[in-house]
């Protein structure tokens, strides 16, 4: 799949970084440290500099890892075709974009956030989409706790690296919060750290009491079966742009970024189940695939020998994070 930025959304965020110039690099820089260290970085973000520093220092890994969710939320859900959408702590709007590309069938888009700055931007950047529908977005001034939304509800609902700015306290609340007013299907992505994946294990357990249907990435309902220590996360590679290898005083043309995810439906929408799920980088030998799975029934350590042709070519396909859907 391609999770480079749209080239109207690149565009329209060059335009933007245009006049900051070479303070966008500081203050990419100041907001790369403060995610790397867990600091709460967008409730800082207030001025234009800070604002073109975050769409060139995060925006593009954000949307990869939201692209590929999406990604695979389409693959499990067969027939889902939401109309009304909710980008719950929309920043500058990222999760909106990659919705727009991933579900052409959005007729109402409502963004949600409590920075008036980002909803700004995220209005200015939207007027360059391709979707009408994401052009005439409502935009709504709120927390994620206290979303101001009257009664309204939405068949499809995105919080992506929005819930790790909420407190301990208060996480658990929002996500089901935004649960209530999801009538289809709820995407929650959020950094690929152990902090995060343990708080979305205590939200994954909340959804599934109150009658969530798991969807992904987990093959059951089940508790994670990860022992202490260990983490569920994964890796998309995007590539860099120049600007954006400015902004970070990067070298590489590519860069990978870490995520965990979960996705929940209503019990009424069809799920297409899996097997397993990838959750380590497959490491291929001479004469076998070595896969570490999260399976319908635990953990597994697979070693696919290469005398079973047909299972090893397989095996030397999957990539972390991929679907495992027959034995």
């Amino acid at each position: 799949m391609d999770v480079r930025l749209p080239d109207a959304l690149r565009a329209a965020i060059g335009a933007l970084q245009a006049g900051p110039g070479r303070d966008v690099s500081r203050h990419a820089a100041e907001l790369s440290a403060a995610y790397r260290t867990m600091q709460p970085s967008r409730q800082a973000i207030t001025g234009v500099v800070d604002i073109a520093a975050y769409l060139a220092a995060r925006m593009p890994a954000t949307y990869a890892a939201v692209a590929r969710v999406l990604d695979e939320a389409l693959a499990r859900l067969p027939g889902f075709s939401p109309q009304t959408f909710l980008d719950a702590g929309a920043g500058p709007g990222t999760a909106s974009w990659a919705v727009a590309e991933a579900f052409g069938g959005i007729t109402a888009f409502t963004l949600l956030d409590h920075n008036a700055g980002f909803l700004d931007i995220a209005r200015s950047l939207a007027a360059q989409s391709s979707s009408m529908a994401l052009v005439n977005a409502e935009w709504i001034r709120g927390s994620l706790v206290a979303p101001a939304l009257g009664g309204r509800h939405f068949d499809l609902v995105v919080t992506s690296y929005a819930l790790t700015e909420v407190p301990d306290a208060t996480i658990v609340e929002a996500a089901l919060g935004l649960w209530e007013r999801c009538d289809g299907a709820l995407i929650i992505v959020e950094p690929g750290r152990t902090r995060d994946y343990q708080r979305l294990m205590a939200v994954r357990q909340a959804l599934l009491t109150a009658g969530a249907q798991m969807v992904a990435p987990c093959p059951h309902p089940a508790p994670c079966p990860l022992l202490e220590g260990d983490w569920c996360h994964f890796s998309v590679r995007l590539p860099r742009s120049r600007a954006h290898k400015q902004a970070k005083g990067a070298s590489l043309a590519y860069e990978d970024e870490k995520f965990s995810y979960l996705v929940v439906a209503r019990p009424g929408l069809a799920v297409e189940p899996i097997k397993a799920r990838v959750i380590r980088q497959p490491e291929a030998k001479k004469f076998e695939v070595a896969v570490a799975l999260c399976t319908t029934g635990g953990l597994e350590q697979r070693a696919v020998a290469k005398r079973d042709a047909a299972a090893f070519k397989r095996a030397k396909k999957l990539d972390w994070g991929d679907a495992v859907e027959q034995s």
